[in-house]
């Protein structure tokens, strides 16, 4: 092995680790707001230039109208004069995360002996200790008596011996957190219920719970209404819920001191937002909440290392903003910037105490399917964190570095070791004939250095960019085959092998439904739930299978695939979140075993002559039991 590329491993370990070599404190922070008094002041200025503004708008609307009744009580223009006139006119972890150490809210975890469903409204615990495979418990995922109709419960975490169930509450205004205790036998039992005012969460890409240690994260975007009479009414606050209870329960947990905006001018025509990043601590069994939040436009993309969340704000196209809040509570910064992130999987926080992120010119954040839709040129920012201030200062020109590749609908990105891999899906359809694919290409560059980019050519559409050790692996369709391509990254990166799944595609594309289980060096297990080609993934929907790989030096070997039997139609008695939004279906490495969760079905395999076979299932559904 080359000194080079010893060094190379020894920095990707670091980074994995989450050391930073060099200080990362900001030069200045944002400046809070200094009392109840000055925020009500500012929000009173706020008001007046929407009610200003809206006068204006009234105004101009009327004279629109005046005009187009004159315009249509007038004669008919010539032939020519009205063609003129018109011609004038983006522990042992069964989730796979983004970042060593940021758990991420999924829809199953693992609890000692214990995996932990969460699915259309209801919590379920599985015995798989010493070989088990048997149902233990089930529970409403929310509170006793509680009405969960306009509610979606999408999200879990586990501390300790508490698991977070996360939901939003259509009914309530707000993000809903039900705090549940599992016991050493994997029986579950209600503990609590908060609600956090928030707007809706929802992102097809994201997610939007975090767990560090024993710390809950949220961000949530709080959009503020400025024609109500009490704008603190929206304000980032949180109760316990109780049967009868009222929205004055509701208590603030960002006080005026821990409210920050910036030098920029708000435009409330253009929609204003609380960018709230809220910290609960589990240790207690009364869960405790703080908020730090910043002013902004709506737009937005968010992402959480291991000591910080950030978010990106985007106003007028290219006009945007970051934030630095750090997750001790100490003062948020900022930094001017251009552009817009794709979604979370454009920033790493490195090792080397500086952000990159990747861009386009064009975006909208990544609430619900925004982060598909995003366009434009590309480039990538890096900027050394020690560059965030008070918000009056802008990233340097020599900041970016302009890329190839246009960011085209659904774009993926992912930073794999020490390089930043990106590719679009492509155009053509999957029912296309293979003949007439156009080749795709992969575009690979080392972050820290950006000067040489490589375009790697592939005969298939880029859906799925995922880490195998220091190595990737891009999935993605090729007429109705689904490709396997390994990409192994060393001085330089390139095409290794490749993997044809013929008459398949992908049944999840959210990052959870993909899993890689490291054996050895440069050994591991692949799995990924997939569909008949002609099929097509929905929301109500099972995967029809999981699929195994092996790799082996990139090499990549089919090992088999378990299937799902039940249908999606099963009469479950669900009374809540009876939509998959985040998927139903992941594959599941434990302690030597493979599984896989197929809607209510879990499927074990077993790997015998090179081969994973079906050795048992259990349903856990409700109607089974």
């Amino acid at each position: 092995m080359s000194s080079a590329l010893k060094i190379t491993l020894i920095l990707s370990l670091l980074f994995s680790a989450g050391c930073h070599a060099t200080d990362t404190a900001p030069r200045k922070t944002l400046i809070p707001f200094a009392s109840e008094q000055a925020l009500s002041a500012y929000l009173q200025q706020l008001q007046a230039r929407q009610a200003a503004l809206q006068k204006e708008q009234k105004a101009q609307q009327q004279s629109l109208q005046r005009a187009t009744a004159q315009y249509m009580a007038a004669p008919a223009p010539a032939p020519m004069a009205a063609e003129a006139a018109k011609s004038a006119d983006a522990a042992e972890s069964v989730t796979s995360v983004q970042t060593a150490g940021v758990d991420e809210g999924g829809i199953v975890k693992l609890h000692g002996k214990y995996l932990v469903m969460l699915r259309r409204g209801k919590l379920f615990t599985v015995a798989v200790g010493q070989n088990a495979l048997r149902p233990v418990s089930s529970l409403d995922a929310f509170a006793p008596g509680g009405d969960p109709s306009g509610s979606w419960y999408d999200e879990m975490l586990i501390d300790g011996d508490t698991v977070v169930v996360i939901g939003y509450s259509y009914s309530r205004g707000g993000t809903e957190i039900g705090l549940f205790d599992i016991a050493a036998d994997g029986k579950l039992a209600y503990r609590s219920t908060y609600h956090l005012r928030s707007n809706d969460y929802y992102s097809s890409r994201n997610y939007a719970s975090r767990l560090i240690g024993s710390k809950l994260v949220f961000y949530s975007p709080l959009s503020l209404d400025l024609r109500r009479g009490d704008p603190f009414g929206g304000f980032p606050a949180l109760r316990r819920w109780r049967p009868g209870a009222v929205p004055s329960d509701f208590k603030r947990i960002a006080p005026a001191t821990r409210i920050y905006r910036t030098d920029e001018e708000s435009e409330p025509g253009n929609g204003l937002a609380l960018h709230t990043v809220t910290v609960c601590d589990l240790a207690q069994r009364d869960m405790r909440c703080e908020a730090t939040a910043v002013m902004g436009p709506l737009g937005r993309v968010f992402y959480v290392s291991g000591t910080s969340v950030y978010v990106w704000t985007t106003r007028r196209g290219s006009d945007s903003g970051v934030f630095r809040i750090p997750l001790d509570g100490t003062a948020p910064s900022a930094l001017k910037v251009a552009g817009a992130p794709v979604d979370q999987f454009s920033f790493l926080e490195s090792f080397d105490g500086h952000l990159n992120v990747l861009l386009r010119s064009e975006g909208q954040g990544d609430a619900t399917w925004d982060g598909t839709r995003g366009r434009g040129d590309m480039a990538l920012l890096r900027v050394p964190l020690t560059s965030f201030s008070d918000g009056r200062d802008s990233a340097s020109a020599g900041s970016y570095k302009a890329l190839p590749g246009g960011g085209g609908y659904g774009l993926q990105n992912r930073y794999v070791g020490q390089y930043l891999l990106y590719g679009n899906p492509g155009k053509a359809g999957r029912r296309q004939a293979d003949h007439a694919w156009p080749r795709q290409p992969l575009y690979a560059l080392r972050w820290a250095d950006a000067n040489s980019v490589q375009a790697l050519s592939l005969p298939h559409g880029v859906e799925r960019i995922e880490a195998l050790g220091n190595d990737a692996v891009v999935i993605g369709a090729q007429g109705k085959d689904l490709h396997f391509s390994s990409i192994r990254l060393g001085a330089q990166a390139a095409i290794a092998a490749r993997f044809i799944r013929a008459d398949a595609a992908q049944a999840e594309s959210r990052s959870h439904g993909f899993f890689y289980q490291p054996q050895a060096a440069g050994e591991g297990l692949i799995g990924l739930p997939i569909l008949g080609a002609d099929e097509r993934p929905g929301l109500n929907k099972s995967a029809a299978f999981v699929l195994y790989l092996r790799n082996s030096g990139l090499q990549l070997t089919q090992l088999g695939a378990l299937a799902a039997r039940s249908g999606p139609a099963l009469a479950d008695g669900c009374r809540a979140s009876c939509v998959d939004w985040y998927g139903n279906a992941r594959p599941l490495f434990l302690q030597g075993r493979v599984f896989a969760l197929l809607g209510y079905e879990l499927v074990e395999g077993a790997l015998k002559d090179g081969q994973i076979r079906e050795v048992r299932r259990i349903s856990y559904a409700p109607a089974a039991r």
